[in-house]
């Protein structure tokens, strides 16, 4: 009966068994489990619960347990134990019989999953930011290799306004840059340690939670032992950072799909990430592209499935906490790959500059240019707009592009037109006449590119 089965007459049905036990699924959490029983054994041997030989032999006995953790090295599969917190402690009392069964003095499993589940996010942080480091370095190159093509921007889907390459790049690193500091937001809220909390009242053992929290790498405790064993805020922000950093990797990999389409033809993605039709020889499927976008709704409902867990729970642990386990690591592993797969993708990207070029010229796009340059010859922007607009639809009709107008068929819609408005229409001057901090013109482009690339070098 594990760890509870003194007042328990009878053993648990094998389907409550089922919908009971953990293990196959928190199983993950050993190291944490054992690196927090190290350091509780040391706690409550301070506080006169083991003898100084008492707790060597229990932190020997649980380094030999780390040790296999570590190396994926424990048998799981043999036990029949309810989760991982009774396995740890179950193959402690088989090597050391009735001292194994002291380490739990004081202790819950309440403050234990805390502990445990807090070190495992705290540990996925900080290689979750290297991932994202990763992509994000990955754009910055290619945006460096691509620095002079430009490509039409986007709104509504319609071609609206031209754009340099690195500037589309950069706008998906200024979203990753948002996400790893959301990262490192969540580890300054996170970073408490719920150790010595026991099941929600603390315990009557004279512990120092403070030294608790600093061998387990905490920057302090939690305060409050209602709520260091029944929070799980720390959970709802990681998939939120998981969920939102989903959704950029999306939006990213719906620009490659349709700049990879056979209609647009801006770029061409590697074989490695690729795939190929079954039945269609000449297929080149962006699958990676696909896949990325897919899981994002996979990650999502891990985040809304904790926030319907945990809404109506009162304090302090209930067992439909359970819950929160599956759900995150799935979408934290989710993330990971998907992060991975983004840089890769990136990696392989070509550009075909004259298809982009090409692409930039049409739509149109020249035509708030034209509106510009009227109103730098003294008329209203709302007059130059409607202007150029007339203009526009002139272009329409005769099947061409604003700058292939003559210069009389331009001045019937004003005289102040005049022959320098072809400079204005051009590519180049569309792209770098929008000169500011943030706008798509050379020297702003190019110093954050230069900026973003000194920080990889740095």
């Amino acid at each position: 009966m594990g760890l509870w089965g003194g007042r328990f007459q009878e053993g648990s049905s094998n389907m409550f068994k089922q919908v009971n036990d953990s293990l196959p699924f928190d199983r993950i959490l050993a190291s944490q489990d054992i690196r927090g029983s190290i350091v509780w054994s040391r706690a409550i041997a301070k506080a006169g619960v083991l003898t100084t030989e008492e707790q060597q032999q229990l932190e020997s006995a649980l380094n030999e347990l780390l040790s296999k953790a570590d190396a994926d090295e424990l048998d799981f599969d043999a036990s029949g134990e309810e989760d991982i917190h009774s396995f740890i402690e179950s193959a402690l009392i088989e090597k050391l019989g009735d001292l194994g069964r002291k380490l739990h003095t004081g202790r819950s499993r309440n403050d234990q999953v805390a502990t445990d589940f807090r070190l495992w996010c705290k540990e996925h942080l900080e290689s979750l930011k290297d991932d994202l480091i990763a992509i994000k370095n990955a754009l910055v190159l290619s945006a460096d290799r691509n620095r002079k093509v430009i490509l039409p921007g986007y709104t509504h889907l319609q071609r609206a306004q031209p754009v340099r390459y690195p500037h589309w790049c950069l706008a998906y690193v200024e979203m990753l840059k948002r996400d790893i500091s959301r990262l490192q937001d969540l580890l300054a809220r996170m970073n408490q340690c719920p150790l010595g909390s026991g099941a929600l009242a603390g315990t009557v053992y004279a512990i120092d939670r403070q030294e608790i929290a600093e061998q387990l790498s905490f920057a302090s405790p939690c305060v409050n032992s209602l709520d260091a064993v029944s929070d799980r805020d720390y959970v709802l922000e990681l998939l939120f950072c998981a969920s939102t950093s989903m959704m950029h990797l999306s939006r990213m990999a719906e620009d490659l799909i349709f700049f990879n389409s056979g209609e647009a033809g801006f770029i061409t993605l590697g074989d490695a990430v690729t795939s190929g039709s079954s039945l269609m020889p000449q297929k080149k499927n962006p699958d990676a592209l696909e896949l990325m976008r897919g899981k994002c709704g996979r990650v999502f409902g891990s985040l809304q499935a904790l926030l319907v867990t945990m809404k109506g729970l009162p304090l302090a642990y209930n067992k439909d906490m359970q819950e929160d386990k599956e759900g995150a690591f799935d979408a934290v592993n989710q993330w990971h790959i998907c992060l991975c797969i983004a840089a890769e993708v990136v990696d392989t990207i070509e550009l075909d500059a004259e298809r982009t070029a090409q692409a930039a010229k049409q739509g149109y796009a020249n035509a708030t240019e034209m509106a510009d340059y009227l109103v730098a010859k003294g008329i209203p922007f709302r007059t130059a707009h409607d202007i150029s607009g007339q203009i526009v639809l002139a272009a329409i009709e005769q099947n061409k592009a604003i700058e292939n107008l003559t210069l009389e068929e331009l001045q019937n819609f004003s005289s102040e037109i005049e022959d320098d408005v072809y400079a204005v229409l051009e590519l180049e001057y569309l792209v770098d006449k929008r000169n500011i901090l943030g706008g798509t013109g050379a020297q702003p482009v190019f110093a954050a590119l230069d900026a973003e690339l000194k920080s990889i070098k740095s």
